[in-house]
């Protein structure tokens, strides 16, 4: 039987890896160049496709039919991962790339203060404190989206991390699978955006190649990852791994597209990085401390 360790290990190097593919998202979806419901049907319609092949693949491995969705509360996580979907979509067209990275940082203070409210998991008075830092960031950052007139994108984000962190909530509630659940929900998206493009928008993608590519290959392992992690490490830890995109996205966009952050962005990112890495850094410090019975600081 897997010892706890090990189990934590295991969801520390998955939800990694699902982190590291999710960085590459958003300038994929730029080079595709199109409107957003068009870009969030293709993007969705081709996740979801690879959701049933990977299903097929697996169910043929292990002899039995894997359940895509393992119980009800599974249903409400997909409706909460389709949401932020969609959310998270329309914050790329609305705001900058770096105040969109940056506001969905704030995704693991979310999960803790859920965590705390709804599985009576009380976070440590650290964890409080940084969420007092961030708040501070995720302020800076918005009040340059209100001075530039980008401020109903800042917001966007803002549900989009607060979604993202129900569902991840809820799946470390049950302890279950939800990977492939996680990725089944942009059947969510592609609804909306499909009755979108045929009756209002239309359809417009300049270069399809690097969303089909984004949505068929690097979004279904990012779901993946991200979505079984929380069967193995808590919800603060897996939210705690989309501080990749926060630190990576804006700088593959700044390479590719030379999009700049502005003075204010970078200020309140730097504050929502250097609070999360520096809360990170203490709770595996408290963890070290905690397996070798020394003396534990207060905080």
């Amino acid at each position: 039987m897997p010892s706890p360790q090990l189990d934590h290990r295991k969801g520390l190097i998955i939800t990694g890896i699902g982190g590291l593919f999710l960085t590459f998202d958003i300038p994929l979806i730029k080079l595709a160049d199109g409107n957003s419901w068009s870009i969030l049907m293709v993007r969705s319609f081709t996740t979801f496709a690879a959701a049933l092949v990977i299903w097929a693949i697996w169910s043929l491995m292990s002899g039995k039919l894997k359940p895509l969705v393992p119980s009800r509360r599974g249903y409400l996580v997909g409706f909460l991962y389709g949401l932020s979907s969609i959310a998270f979509l329309s914050g790329v067209f609305m705001t900058s790339t770096a105040n969109l990275v940056f506001i969905l940082a704030f995704n693991p203070m979310f999960a803790a203060l859920l965590s705390w409210i709804f599985l009576k998991e009380r976070p440590k008075p650290a964890t409080l404190i940084a969420m007092v830092f961030m708040l501070l960031g995720v302020a800076i950052i918005v009040s340059e989206g209100i001075s530039s007139g980008r401020w109903l994108g800042d917001l966007v984000a803002v549900v989009a991390a607060l979604l993202m962190a129900s569902a991840i909530t809820i799946s470390r509630s049950t302890g279950e699978d939800m990977g492939l659940t996680a990725i089944l929900s942009t059947c969510i998206p592609f609804l909306v955006a499909a009755i979108v493009v045929f009756t209002h928008s239309g359809y417009a993608i300049a270069d399809p190649k690097w969303i089909l590519f984004d949505g068929a290959i690097m979004m279904p392992i990012a779901f993946l990852c991200l979505a079984t992690g929380p069967k193995y490490i808590s919800g603060p830890e897996v939210g705690m791994f989309y501080l990749l995109e926060t630190v990576l996205a804006p700088i593959w966009v700044w390479i590719v597209f030379l999009e700049a952050p502005s003075r204010q962005s970078l200020i309140g990112g730097l504050i929502l990085v250097a609070t999360l890495v520096v809360h990170s850094l203490w709770q595996l410090r408290d963890a070290r401390r905690a397996r070798t019975n020394l003396p534990r600081y207060p905080l």
